[in-house]
């Protein structure tokens, strides 16, 4: 068999569909509870419920899209026709979401904040699920796809830069009316991420034909409870999912409350959540060249921690630069494991074939899609209520209890999460040598040209 390269286009045409994707998962970890709260004037409490609610309830459509996915295929392929059908609609969601109609009763806004969160995330479960499975369709080779994960990690993060750059264009374009400032703010994020669907769709090409065996959902449940290590993947998905999302959405209020700062100094605290990632991301694929990638992923992790710990005890309130100096790092450190996670799904996979002789793709990727959703839901629902146990109040000055809390959810609280990822991944076992050994015994998949 021959590895059909990829071309520097595809790649980038492939990051460009993670960066239209990160466009929702963005704003929802980092400004949408703090737009709902302190804009959109709903209780933290209904904040966090609305998406634990909503993100369960779609996250069972991530099974049902898995399952569409495998059963259908167009001129296009199997999975890059989706990322046409549902541009237009991404891009709506994302500007609904953050409009603020004039609702004359507090009930009208709660029902509008459910209506719009489901609806975006209906869409984006059509355009995620695909997506994530085009690394398994587009090249054979472990070495491409790990690559073109890493492009499409880098421009993943120079989206979400643009994202964390919204409070400083909320204002400059708001003139005292955030409620505006944020919807202009949507209206361009909506029409970004559906033309960039659209490049993505139109420079990507499915060249891998895997053969998907016409096999009763439940039995393809039971196949993949039998994949011990997509089982881990989906565990460290959940929890690393959880931790990145407590540490980002609470990044606004750490820099307003505990920092002191505007919009200006909001958007330079939420940056490290992009520009870190970025350096770690080349760090990464730099390093995976030279030792073990799963070794990288333990070890990061364990090492986010230590330096967590260490932000909540030496940074105090008003110390912007020290804070942003750590909060840089630890993203840094953080999202090392990033393109990792994403490239060894696929094996992961191909390990659950080899071991069941069936091959489970979509349901797969569906389940890691749940898993994610979840741990973002869950994740967002802890920040609420922490917040209002701490007596949280928007656009007040905060009590020490208040601040105390906001200081451990942004350093502490993450941390923890992600050294539990870390020692999870001590239980995967599929490295570089234990993934070729076992391909070399595996049927290859049938290349089209």
């Amino acid at each position: 068999m021959q590895n059909q390269k990829l071309t520097v286009l595809e790649k980038i045409g492939f990051g460009a569909g993670d960066l239209s994707i990160n466009v929702v998962v963005y704003s929802l970890f980092a400004l949408l509870l703090f737009f709902q709260t302190d804009v959109f004037g709903i209780t933290a409490a209904d904040a966090g419920m609305i998406s634990l609610v909503v993100r369960i309830l779609d996250a069972v459509l991530d099974i049902t899209m898995g399952v569409v996915t495998d059963k259908f295929t167009s001129r296009w392929g199997r999975y890059r026709q989706y990322l046409l059908y549902f541009a237009v609609p991404f891009g709506l969601a994302v500007a609904l979401l953050y409009s603020t109609p004039d609702f004359s009763s507090y009930t009208q806004k709660l029902i509008w904040a459910y209506v719009t969160y489901s609806f975006t995330m209906v869409i984006f479960t059509g355009v995620v699920i695909p997506y994530i499975s085009l690394p398994g369709v587009i090249t054979s080779s472990p070495q491409d796809r790990l690559s073109a994960n890493g492009y499409r990690l880098f421009l993943a993060k120079v989206g979400g830069f643009g994202l964390t750059s919204v409070p400083l264009l909320v204002a400059l374009w708001s003139n005292g009316n955030q409620a505006r400032g944020y919807q202009m703010a949507g209206v361009v994020m909506g029409v970004v991420a559906t033309v960039l669907l659209l490049f993505c769709f139109f420079t990507v090409k499915e060249r891998v034909q895997h053969v998907v065996d016409p096999t009763p959902l439940w039995t393809q449940f039971k196949l993949l409870l039998r994949n011990d290590q997509w089982l881990i993947l989906c565990a460290v998905c959940i929890i690393g999912t959880i931790g990145y999302a407590i540490r980002t959405s609470v990044a606004a209020y750490y820099a307003k409350y505990f920092l002191g700062g505007d919009g200006k100094v909001q958007s330079l605290f939420l940056y490290a959540s992009t520009i870190s990632p970025i350096g770690a991301i080349v760090a990464s694929t730099w390093l995976t060249k030279r030792i073990c990638k799963i070794q990288l992923f333990r070890w990061s992790q364990i090492l986010a921690v230590v330096l967590s710990v260490a932000m909540y005890f030496c940074v105090k309130p008003g110390d912007t630069v020290l804070a942003c100096i750590f909060f840089y790092t630890v993203f840094f450190v953080v999202d090392l494991h990033a393109p990792i996670f994403w490239s060894i799904i696929s094996e992961s996979i191909d390990y659950g074939a080899a071991k069941t002789g069936k091959r489970v793709s979509g349901l797969a990727y569906g389940g890691i899609s749940f898993a994610q959703k979840v741990g973002g839901g869950l994740a967002t629902a802890v920040v609420g209520t922490l917040l209002t146990y701490c007596h949280y109040v928007p656009n007040q000055a905060q009590s020490d209890s208040a601040l105390n809390m906001i200081a451990l959810t942004t350093a502490v609280i993450p941390a923890v999460f992600s050294g539990i990822m870390g020692l999870i991944m001590f239980k995967y076992k599929i490295t570089d040598s234990y993934y070729k050994n076992m391909m070399k015994n595996s049927v290859a998949p049938v290349i089209i040209s």
